[in-house]
């Protein structure tokens, strides 16, 4: 989401995006479809480390009753716990995890299971602050040092592919997968269902789709019906 829209960024770059319209009439539809869970990145808090789309967070809250993952702009504790508090599943950490590993300890003691922490990897490194600064982690190491701190799962983003709807890579998915026992979900370049077959095979337990679904490259239906197969 940015300014309350629906959007799609290629690369993450801002200028790239696309617009779908309001947020809760998407997550509405994407539940009618089948959806047993909503991944939200509040695009402006990712950007500016301020999340300027909570209103639209809140309403999709109230509006849908599925799990709810959310990222973008999460940078204390306090505004973890606030939101796990107020009926969200899961929250997503990326810079703030970059720049602070033990939030991940501390929200985990009191909320196990409840951080997703974002690797977003570009070039093989690990960039942060809307995929805009390197740090110079490696994903895989970085992914067993959070697992040891605590996190529920790892959201693992090929940057490199992300938005341009030409096919997923799976070896950098693959060498994360292998490196962690906790679960990791695949995100960048989902453009048809065999992209979708191919990062279950290379070892993630979920897939983040955004633009293909919006671009109607196929349905939800037919994705959870590939990951059944």
């Amino acid at each position: 989401m940015q300014d309350g829209e629906v959007v799609q960024l290629v690369q993450g770059e801002r200028g790239t995006e696309k617009t779908y319209g309001d947020p809760v009439e998407a997550a509405e539809d994407w539940v009618a479809q089948g959806a047993s869970t909503l991944h939200l990145v509040d695009l402006d808090g990712a950007f500016e480390g301020e999340r300027k789309n909570a209103t639209a967070v809140a309403a999709i809250r109230d509006a849908v009753d599925v799990d709810i993952q959310l990222g973008g702009g999460i940078r204390t504790v306090e505004d973890a716990v606030g939101l796990l508090e107020s009926g969200v599943d899961r929250v997503i950490l990326g810079t703030a995890a970059v720049e602070n590993p033990d939030i991940v300890a501390d929200i985990s003691a009191e909320y196990p299971g409840s951080v997703m922490v974002s690797l977003d990897a570009k070039d093989g490194e690990v960039v942060v602050s809307g995929w805009t600064e390197g740090t110079g982690l490696d994903p895989a190491e970085a992914a067993t040092r959070y697992e040891d701190l605590g996190a529920g799962a790892i959201l693992f983003t090929d940057v490199d592919v992300e938005g341009k709807l030409e096919g997923v890579q799976t070896g950098p998915v693959r060498r994360v997968a292998d490196a962690v026992d906790i679960p990791v979900v695949a995100s960048g370049g989902v453009a048809t269902l065999d992209d979708v077959r191919a990062l279950r095979d290379a070892g993630a337990a979920a897939v983040v789709v955004g633009t293909a679904l919006y671009e109607d490259r196929f349905t939800l239906e037919e994705a959870l019906a590939a990951v059944a197969e």
